[in-house]
């Protein structure tokens, strides 16, 4: 009897989906010593998970002896254990059949069954029916009314679809075998994914034989280029998996594994490319990587915020979102959790930011959705606080799990991996995504830097500022090989970019996209940089005055405080503040406006600290245009600031 007494224990506590313990042991439900035996066998292998001889043993009990609950109810755990969830779902109504109060948490078991084959409604009438019982403990209740919600959320889901049409990606980038975790860059023409592959010809898929790496495709001639590995040392011995880049692609991070490096199971790594070359990929080091789990990363546009998904102390479930800022220097701050409008006690993978910086998708477990892993959406607001996150609807999230969603930049369209289209292997899929779960559209300025005497290429710093918060929203440099950058812009604000480079001077200019619903036209222009010599010049296209007056607009603080730091950066320099204007008005009106309009430029550099000797200023009027004065457009480039070098000290 004895036997039979902890063997009842070992049922309730290896029915995985029940979460607790039953203190009070009770006899088996068979009499036949030969059912008694298989039976013990069955929770050994169980055990062990040994799935197949498992079930094989319970088969065999429930021949020998067809009224034995507790092998039926066993073989069903099996059965889902194996993803054979309509074989559990008849296993567990066998043991129902025999007794439905036996063991009520049959019916949350089975409830997940039914759940995990779409079957909402039934699905829903199984944990009701596990409620009805007063004995379950309150743990066990929570978590099936939880479910109740998912199966109301999942059946009104259904009736009311979201349109969503995925469409392969194709043959140049999906293979015979799986390919998943895409990451694009801004301009979108350049992917990159994992691939998994055997590592010998045995044709063995068991995971000591499967082998991730990257690999890259270019949208040229508007379609894709047959997919290549990317190869070290990006690429190693080990699996690389989870990429995610940089707007311009000159930075990766991704999750390494069992590394000698290693800090834990999973690591956040590292590595910058420099032309076509990437160097050697980098652990991103304390306090970023613990000796918990850490992977999936996604980095913000300008590089600067790093999101990822960790199982660390200090959060809110088992896995949760967190987030790094850059510190400078190569370090990482100390990660912060998103907090309980994100995270849950169930577990949230997979985050993409998107380049807008303020939208945020991500799989979670735990907010009300289809069952498995739904894909949200939250978005941070003016304040600076992440919204309520929303489930993106049926079908793009259905009962199975979707995780590694990604949207370009334009915010018009999605990325992801599934096996579900096929039932065989992921492939990567891209479909429309629908207007409700866009972000803020994103267009992007790309070009190259250059000398403007040698035409030689540049590294050069780039920030993009928000004119109305003075925030810089994008911190990045151009390649130092090639010169190019890319710079991601949000629409719907006024922006000044300045581009510089030691021993050059700045360049600025500015993007009014106020008011723009729509930029889907990229900005392409070269950036020449002057060298700093005499009778050099620069246009201050950041300054600006209110209207027909010398006043200082407040979105001039950028610039002004760009021109402090050369001067400060450059203390052997002299300059002259130049004005223009364009030719509407009298000819004596323009000329004053413009040397008192300089002056205001002159009287902030003095008040910054800059000393007077260094800093002259003179108007022009509209004596010196760049353009016709025939146009608008014309006229506005001839309304302009400018400085010059008109000397150096000598210290």
């Amino acid at each position: 009897m004895a036997v039979r007494k902890v063997v009842w224990q070992l049922l309730v506590l290896i029915t995985i989906f029940a979460g607790y313990s039953h203190t009070e042991a009770q006899e088996l439900s068979t009499g036949s010593r030969r059912a008694e035996r298989f039976f013990n066998n069955g929770t050994r292998q169980f055990d062990l998970r040994n799935y197949e001889d498992a079930l094989n043993y319970f088969k065999r009990s429930v021949a020998a002896d067809p009224g034995f609950y507790e092998a039926w109810m066993l073989a069903g755990d099996v059965s889902f254990e194996m993803k054979e969830y309509a074989d559990a779902v008849n296993y567990y109504r066998r043991a129902i059949a025999i007794n439905p109060g036996f063991f009520p948490v049959v019916y949350f078991n089975k409830g997940n069954a039914l759940m995990a084959l779409a079957n909402y409604q039934e699905a829903r009438i199984s944990y009701e029916t596990l409620a009805s019982y007063p004995d379950v403990p309150e743990r066990i209740r929570r978590s099936a009314d939880r479910r109740i919600r998912n199966c109301d959320f999942a059946i009104d889901a259904i009736r009311n679809p979201v349109p969503f049409e995925p469409v392969n990606i194709g043959d140049a980038i999906n293979s015979s075998n799986d390919e998943y975790w895409p990451t694009l860059t801004a301009d979108e023409q350049v992917l990159i994914f994992t691939r998994q592959t055997l590592r010998d010809t045995t044709g063995r898929r068991v995971p000591g034989n499967l082998r991730e790496d990257f690999y890259v495709s270019y949208f040229i001639d508007n379609e894709w280029t047959p997919a290549r590995e990317i190869g070290p040392p990006l690429n190693s011995e080990l699996n690389e998996g989870a990429p995610s880049v940089t707007a311009d692609g000159r930075l990766i991070f991704f999750t390494g594994c069992n590394r000698a490096d290693g800090h834990g199971s999973c690591d956040i790594y590292y590595a910058a490319r420099e032309g076509d070359r990437w160097g050697e990929p980098v652990n991103l080091g304390v306090p970023v990587n613990t000796a918990s789990w850490e992977a999936q990363p996604s980095v913000s546009a300008d590089g600067n915020t790093l999101y990822f998904s960790s199982n660390r102390r200090g959060g809110e479930g088992n896995m949760d979102i967190w987030y790094s800022e850059y510190q400078g220097g190569g370090q990482w701050g100390t990660p912060v959790n998103m907090g309980d409008m994100i995270n849950t006690d169930g577990n949230e993978m997979s985050p993409f930011i998107h380049p807008d910086n303020r939208t945020l998708y991500f799989s979670s477990d735990g907010h009300t959705g289809m069952g498995g892993y739904d894909i949200f959406v939250t978005r941070k607001n003016d304040e600076g606080e992440w919204t309520s996150p929303e489930n993106l609807g049926y079908p793009l999230n259905t009962h199975y799990d979707e995780i590694g969603l990604i949207v370009n930049a334009r915010g018009d369209r999605g990325y992801f991996a599934s096996d579900r289209m096929t039932g065989q292997v992921r492939d990567i899929y891209t479909f429309e995504l629908y207007i409700e779960a866009r972000p803020r559209e994103v267009s992007y300025m790309k070009g190259t830097v250059f000398d403007a005497e040698s035409r030689r290429r540049l590294s050069a710093s780039f920030e993009l500022i928000d004119l109305e918060t003075a925030e810089t929203v994008i911190r990045s440099f151009s390649d130092p090989v090639t010169g190019e950058f890319l710079v991601p812009i949000t629409t719907g604000r006024d922006y000044a970019l300045n581009v510089s480079g030691p021993g050059y001077l700045f360049y600025s200019d500015h993007f009014s996209l106020s008011g723009f619903a729509h930029q889907t036209d990229p900005y392409l222009k070269d950036v020449p940089l002057y060298p700093i010599k005499e009778g050099e010049k620069t246009v201050l296209r950041n300054i600006f005055f209110e209207f027909d007056s010398y006043e200082l607009k407040p979105e001039s603080i950028v610039e002004l405080e760009y021109l402090v730091e050369f001067m400060e950066n450059n203390p052997g320099i002299q300059i002259r503040i130049n004005g223009h204007t364009d030719n509407i008005g009298g000819a004596g009106y323009n000329m004053e406006l413009s040397e008192k309009r300089v002056e205001s430029v002159a009287d902030y550099l003095l008040q910054a600290g800059i000393d007077p000797g260094r800093v002259e200023y003179k108007g022009y009027g509209e004596t010196m245009p760049v353009a016709t004065n025939e146009t608008e457009e014309g006229r506005a480039q001839n309304r302009r600031t400018e400085f010059e070098i008109v000397g150096f000290n000598s210290h």
